[in-house]
């Protein structure tokens, strides 16, 4: 006999479980299935940047709310996730990329959006003392900070099961069919049915979709980070790069986390990632310059961990355009740790009430389906 519920998630990351958390909080019903265990990719091992910055214009109405979410983390999942606020950082490496941070920064604020600041050099040196001094200014977002990723998907995790959601995990999702009124989720350990199904599977989304019908064009990256020896504290904000791909943030015990978009190869079938050593050389070099007070820092540890990338980067967040009670929440496109908490908000509306007060425009599935 199949296990009931108010709504089915698919997918353990920090979405899912941020969904669940959020519909148990409106008094439904949810099992969330995990075909490995919560955190296990992407949103456990990402490099924890909690930003607002250099958002694409359609996900910054999420990024906002989420980040209000982000300020009363305690308050909500009983633990602090280790966050802390002191900023992002977008470094202009010349005169040419500084103007063209001015003109996003002024269409920002023509469209009602404050959260990005243009700054000087006085002001960067002032945020980053220990930048090169041939970078002449950049953009700072000063609510941003960063958190522990796999601190804060596991803290959604045992809130959502404390307030009333199961978790099911080590289950794989193999097939998906319409039962009257409700869905009936096949996997691995059994039948689930819901009337509603939440498609949060990061990754293996797409299969998802394509049980549905709904094909989308889904690339699996695998974002490669790496981490130094500790040094003695010389940088508190987020730092990014745009030219030059790089992310950089000093922990509290003094290593340094580096990332930036460089990838892996990933296998997402035997949950795999071969490490390209070449383009991590790249992100090393970049710091070098940028930073002299990393001149004497070794790497002692690289990982990467399996996302999926849509075609214009950024999520697909919203109904289904083909099944009723279906809703996707995937496709982050290796910056969706800091959309966590708000998507789930805004999901856990839309699964229960038909709509949401946050605006989603040009997120949806459907603006694959002529593709």
């Amino acid at each position: 006999m199949a296990r009931t519920a108010d709504v089915v998630i698919i997918g353990g990351g920090i979405h899912g479980c941020s969904t669940a958390l959020h519909l148990a909080l409106r008094g439904l019903k949810p099992i969330l299935i995990e075909k490995d265990y919560a955190g296990r990719h992407a949103s456990g091992v990402n490099a924890g940047g909690v930003r607002q910055l250099a958002r694409d214009l359609h996900e910054i109405p999420l990024s906002i709310s989420s980040m209000d979410i982000w300020e009363r983390i305690e308050e909500l999942v009983g633990d602090d996730c280790g966050f802390g606020a002191h900023g992002t950082v977008l470094v202009a490496e010349s005169e040419t990329e500084l103007a063209g941070f001015r003109e996003r920064v002024d269409d920002l604020r023509l469209r009602g959006f404050v959260h990005e600041e243009l700054i000087d050099a006085a002001e960067l040196r002032r945020l980053v003392p220990a930048v090169s001094d041939r970078c002449p200014g950049g953009v700072v977002s000063r609510r941003d900070g960063a958190a522990d990723p796999f601190r804060t998907t596991q803290a959604f995790r045992r809130r959502a099961v404390e307030k009333g959601a199961e978790v099911v995990e080590g289950v794989t999702v193999t097939g998906l069919s319409r039962r009257g009124a409700n869905w009936r989720v096949e996997t691995t350990d059994g039948d689930f049915e819901a009337p509603k199904i939440v498609n949060a599977a990061g990754a293996w989304a797409d299969r998802i979709a394509a049980m549905l019908g709904e094909p989308v064009p889904l690339a699996v990256v695998a974002p490669m980070l790496m981490v130094t020896s500790r040094l003695p504290a010389f940088i508190k904000p987020v730092v990014i790069l745009r030219g030059r791909k790089l992310s950089f943030k000093q922990l509290d015990n003094g290593t340094v986390v580096i990332g930036g978009g460089h990838l892996s190869t990933p296998y997402r079938d035997s949950n795999e990632t071969v490490l390209d050593w070449e383009k991590l050389a790249t992100s090393a070099r970049t710091v070098w310059e940028l930073f002299p007070a990393m001149h004497e820092a070794t790497i002692v540890r690289a990982w990467a961990g399996i996302e999926a990338y849509m075609p214009d980067g950024i999520p697909v967040v919203g109904k289904s355009s083909t099944s009723e009670g279906v809703f996707h929440q995937f496709g982050f496109s290796t910056h969706g740790f800091q959309l966590g908490p708000g998507t789930g908000a805004m999901m856990a509306e839309l699964v229960a009430t038909g709509s949401t007060n946050t605006p989603i425009d040009g997120l949806g599935i459907e603006r694959f389906a002529a593709r």
